[in-house]
């Protein structure tokens, strides 16, 4: 049997059991061996932890060291780094609004015709990937929220086929925070930090929808107190509440593309086949008269006629809209096709985005050091004491909700706040109940929207948006109230530390997680609903199943055969990346590797030595 110590590693002695080799006094024979007492994804001892906010480097010289040249010098370098800061924020927001653009100009056509396909949205598992989908695609969830409140209110979806949707339309969502943190991949623990900061959307979205979708399907819970609320209260439609953000956004972004936001919501009404491109800004209603052709002789009782010709005719008066000034951004009257004009825009606000986010990364940590650095953490991160500790989580949802509520977006809050989470400012545990506090804060958004729509529309926009706020607070009971419910967490910076590890893992969740998965589900909803069930019934019974083995295998090995105690017996591809790892690196040998790359090989390495092993291999969980 082969031994292996990697290093000066006391090792541990263990009892392996081995089959097969029989004596005359058992049918066993037991044996003592020596294995190393690490495993592959777990830290090395004397290490830190990685999820730990990193030592903040310190300023050459404190204040009172400096010379009144040096602290003028000082001072005026801060002002033009806060300068330069607030004006990449400003890009970086603006290339965010066209990067939505550019994914509407692509697709809204697509996501309108989704959304009428009536016989696939009555199955709720394909409505909820459909509105993953379609928030993919648009790039917003305010406006998949409105196309689904066009249709609701157009009785082309009822409010029961809408609530999946709008489960789905909240995962979507988080797709943004993710794409942020792909920036980050170039130094191991900042993406670590960031990608488990973005994850823990994900996976807090995901959680609640494994959930509340079973129990909406039984016994259709949001759809009923929602229903409850807007009965209760006497609604009447009000002015839009005004959008911040945009106010300070648009002057830039108005000058590139301008969208036709009623145009979208009606491409799934079928009622909009033209450009979704807004080419005339200023428009006015005008009253004229115009002579129409009587098609039955009891109108003339109603209205008095006159003979035209061989018939009779009345006068009527017809609302017409005439176009005053044209729109002033560089697309007004291009013979461009939607898709040539998205696919322009989606390219340089992708550059846009991700040099601004590059520059914005390097600035804060230029900026982030010393006694600003310690300020800003220990606000951020800032523990009530006892026996209050537990209030600053919740204040933190607070606050989370007013942020998302005065920038108007979800997606442009959690993209902030992932490169804090990358760059060590703030923890994880502090970001989780930021974001639980965004989801809460955009639905209260989407409300004060829908209280301004018209009358006709106004009782299944505010139901709508009602389901979708009822949907997130569910969540907040169900993952973070109880602290030990609060899976999220350490299932993100498990993800986090195989991603460090294995950087590609990243581009498998996202392509998968928001793309294949429920692209796959949806063709398989078009198929029928027996298709779906004979597929994907299967697939998730093995999943239970290797689950439920998993946690036996921790838990309790001896109510297990002695087979499964291990999942040895699989193939070597089946239970460690490290093969998937060494072929896809083979294939990217190409790629630019990083500093800390020679860090990752000596981990693969020493995984693969480890997987080896037949000893450690026999102790290993899928």
């Amino acid at each position: 049997m082969p031994h292996f110590q990697p290093g000066p590693r006391a090792p541990t002695t263990v009892s392996i059991s081995l089959e097969g080799q029989r004596t005359e006094n058992a049918g066993t024979e037991e044996f003592r061996t020596q294995v190393p007492s690490w495993s592959p994804d777990l830290e090395e001892e004397g290490e830190a932890d990685p999820w730990a906010l990193p030592q903040l480097k310190t300023s050459d010289q404190s204040w009172k060291e400096l010379s009144r040249a040096g602290r003028i010098r000082h001072v005026v370098i801060g002002v033009l780094k806060g300068f330069a800061l607030l004006g990449l924020l400003y890009l970086f927001i603006c290339s965010l609004d066209i990067l939505s653009s550019a994914f509407q100009l692509l697709s809204s056509k697509v996501a309108g015709d989704i959304f009428k396909d009536n016989v696939v949205l009555s199955n709720p598992v394909a409505g909820l990937v459909i509105g993953v989908l379609v928030t993919v695609l648009v790039q917003s969830s305010s406006t998949s929220s409105s196309i689904v409140v066009s249709m609701v209110s157009s009785k082309l979806l009822t409010v029961r086929a809408s609530v999946p949707i709008i489960m789905g339309v909240n995962v979507g969502t988080s797709i943004t925070s993710t794409l942020v943190s792909m920036a980050q991949s170039g130094a191991r623990d900042e993406f670590r930090r960031a990608f488990g900061g973005s994850a823990v959307h994900g996976i807090f979205n995901w959680l609640t929808v494994l959930v509340m979708l079973p129990l909406e399907i039984a016994a259709r819970a949001l759809e009923k107190l929602s229903g409850l609320v807007v009965g209760a209260f006497t609604l009447n439609s009000g002015e839009r509440a005004p959008d911040i953000l945009k106010v300070l956004t648009q002057p830039l972004t108005h000058l590139i593309v301008q969208l036709d936001s009623k145009a979208i919501s009606e491409s799934a009404t079928g009622n909009v086949t033209h450009s979704i491109i807004k080419q005339w800004c200023v428009t006015r209603e005008e009253m004229t008269v115009e002579t129409v052709p009587v098609k039955n002789i009891s109108e003339c009782s109603i209205q008095s006629c006159f003979p035209c010709g061989t018939t009779l005719c009345q006068e009527r008066n017809v609302t017409t809209t005439v176009n005053v000034e044209l729109c002033h951004h560089i697309f007004v009257s291009s013979t461009l096709t939607d898709l040539a004009i998205g696919l322009i825009l989606l390219a340089g606000s992708l550059l846009a985005l991700c040099s601004g986010l590059v520059l914005i990364v390097r600035l804060l940590n230029s900026v982030l050091h010393g006694q600003i650095a310690q300020v800003v953490r220990k606000v951020i991160n800032a523990e009530f004491p006892f026996p209050f500790g537990w209030l600053s989580g919740y204040l933190a949802i607070v606050v989370g909700a007013i942020m998302t509520f005065v920038v108007q977006s979800s997606s442009v809050f959690t993209a902030a706040i992932v490169p804090l989470i990358g760059i060590g400012v703030i923890s994880l545990d502090r970001a989780y109940p930021l974001f639980l506090g965004s989801n809460i804060g955009t639905t209260t958004t989407a409300l004060l929207a829908a209280l301004a729509s018209p009358a006709e529309m106004l009782l299944s926009a505010v139901q709508v948006s009602l389901i979708h706020l009822f949907f997130n607070m569910a969540g907040i009971l169900l993952w973070y109230v109880v602290p030990t419910l609060r899976l999220p967490i350490p299932l993100a910076k498990k993800f986090g530390n195989v991603t460090a590890l294995y950087r590609w893992v990243a581009g498998v969740y996202l392509l998968f997680s928001f793309f294949l998965i429920p692209l796959a589900v949806f063709g398989l909803s078009v198929a029928g609903g027996v298709v779906l069930a004979a597929v994907g019934g299967p697939v998730l019974v093995l999943l239970a199943l290797v689950i439920l083995i998993n946690a036996l295998q921790r838990h309790r090995p001896a109510w297990l055969p002695r087979r499964l105690r291990s999942w040895a017996f699989l193939p070597l591809w089946l239970h460690s990346l490290q093969p998937w790892d060494r072929a896809i690196t083979a294939c990217c040998r190409c790629c630019p590797h990083s500093e800390d790359e020679d860090a990752a090989d000596a981990a693969g390495d020493k995984e693969a030595h480890c997987f080896e092993n037949p000893v450690v291999l026999a102790s290993q969980r899928l």
